[in-house]
């Protein structure tokens, strides 16, 4: 079976400029440690905390992301650090156990985890849900219209009075699900009349942007209210046809296969450019419906990092024209390298290709090493399944950053291990860079038992202890 051991990740150090508005948005963030931390918390309602390591590569990216956010919800929100490399008890008593962990606390209390976005503008508008009734109460048809006028999706509860116990349940769903989608509730019952709903239920607004003649653009909800019932009403239409992908929500929209179109879309200063192309991918979207791919479309410049590592697309390699990836839930990755034409039928060609298992996965890998020296196998992704999914060998393998200086400490217990173990050939001690290669996810194992995560210490000998008890082909297992 394969062993997995994954390590901290790189540490980079940046010199920067303080400049004003950096050194305001710093004092946005309130410090918070083992000595302050109860009697400073229960004095905000409602409070996002970060608990990071200054060597931390993930904490150093999210701070300055942390820092915009604290400064746009000023009086609203307050954003908080603790540094648990200094205050170890408090990071302990909240169960923190990794980096960095973002907790919401109400009235000094752990509230829940955050499992938001991590970008400026995706902390603002998920904590800015945290503020303000779970449901917005609308009285008139003016209220309706300026509750729907949003860019995001609207729920709309409408019921026959205030104490029925249909409103309750939603009240309570929208209590749990007010960090994802946008609650309000009616007890006028004209107010529905005119989208087709005359009795009590629930209706889902799609943003006025996304209208289109492939789907409606209100979704009624008449079934007994739950709040399972609820929650799976919004998940299976929250997003229609063809979804606008942001930074914010790409994480929800990629637990099921998904095929992107990027292009330069901007709904706010060109909504009319933006239909163009989505137009066009929902056309041909509609022929492969049910078939488990779905579908949306995304700005390029948002996502422009991500299609050059991930998907070895540049940017500037389509001009004007959309590029087209999927990304399946097992982590699979597919580019069209045919030019998007207008009349979508490269489009067609392409989905019919995946449908049929003709297309290429894309996997990212370094060039293959032209002779195995030294005691660590070095392992690329294109090598990846034919050297640790071996069903022959045991296979220790270490995912590592170049730069990271756990990494670097450990490699000569690493290589020492390998050498002591070199004369066995049914175990292989292996290592791949994990920046510059794909890692399968789940490590996709195939043939083969699933990999064992290896979370014990970095000294040879718990190396050895953790081979003996794990390793199944060594004839020298006993003397490990």
């Amino acid at each position: 079976m394969a062993a997995a051991g994954r390590l901290l990740p790189a540490v980079t150090l940046v010199w920067a400029f303080a400049f004003p508005s950096m050194v305001s948005s710093r004092r946005d963030v309130l410090k918070l440690g083992d000595a302050d931390f109860d009697y400073l918390a229960i004095e905000h309602d409602t409070m996002l905390v970060k608990f990071y390591a200054p060597w931390c590569g993930h904490c150093k990216k999210l701070a300055p992301e942390f820092e915009k956010a604290a400064t746009k919800l000023k009086g609203t929100v307050q954003l908080a650090k603790v540094d648990c490399t200094a205050h170890v008890g408090t990071c302990t008593r909240f169960g923190v156990t990794g980096y960095p962990t973002l907790k919401i606390f109400r009235n000094g209390r752990d509230w829940a985890s955050y499992d938001g976005p991590r970008s400026a503008e995706g902390i603002y508008q998920y904590m800015n849900k945290q503020t303000g009734p779970d449901s917005v109460s609308l009285l008139t048809e003016e209220d309706l219209q300026i509750f729907i006028d949003h860019c995001d999706a609207s729920i709309i509860g409408v019921f026959s009075g205030e104490e029925g116990s249909r409103l309750s349940e939603y009240l309570k769903a929208a209590g749990l699900l007010r960090d994802q989608f946008r609650f309000a509730h009616t007890t006028q019952k004209n107010l529905s009349s005119p989208y087709g709903l005359h009795s009590e239920g629930v209706l889902l607004f799609r943003p006025p942007r996304m209208s289109n003649q492939f789907e409606d653009s209100v979704v009624i909800f008449k079934d007994f209210l739950t709040i399972s019932s609820l929650r799976r009403f919004i998940r299976d239409h929250i997003f229609g046809l063809c979804p606008h992908m942001t930074l914010e929500n790409k994480d929800r929209l990629r637990v099921r296969d998904l095929l992107t179109v990027f292009y330069r879309l901007d709904y706010k200063h060109n909504p009319k450019g933006s239909n163009y192309w989505r137009n066009r991918v929902m056309k041909v979207a509609t022929k492969y419906v049910g078939r488990g791919l779905t579908f949306s479309v995304a700005n390029k410049k948002d996502f422009q990092s991500e299609l050059e590592d991930d998907f070895g697309l540049g940017t500037s390699d389509s001009g004007d024209l959309p590029l087209v990836t999927i990304r399946t839930k097992l982590g699979h990755k597919y580019t069209m390298r045919e030019e998007f034409t207008r009349d979508g039928q490269s489009l067609d060609r392409f989905l019919n290709d995946y449908f049929m298992d003709r297309l290429k996965r894309y996997i990212k890998s370094e060039s293959v090493p032209e002779k195995h020296s030294g005691a660590v196998q070095v392992v690329v992704a294109e090598l990846f399944d034919p050297i640790v999914n071996d069903p022959t060998k045991d296979v220790l393998i270490q995912f590592y950053s170049p730069s990271c200086p756990h990494c670097k400490k450990l490699q000569p217990v690493y290589t020492q291990l390998a050498k002591m173990l070199s004369a066995d050939p049914t175990i292989v001690i292996a290592k791949m860079n994990a920046v510059d290669n794909d890692v399968p996810p789940g490590y996709d194992v195939q043939g083969k038992d699933q990999p064992i995560r290896y979370e014990g210490g970095r000294e040879l000998r718990d190396f050895l202890r953790f081979l003996r008890r794990e390793a199944n082909h060594s004839p020298y297992k006993q003397e490990l």
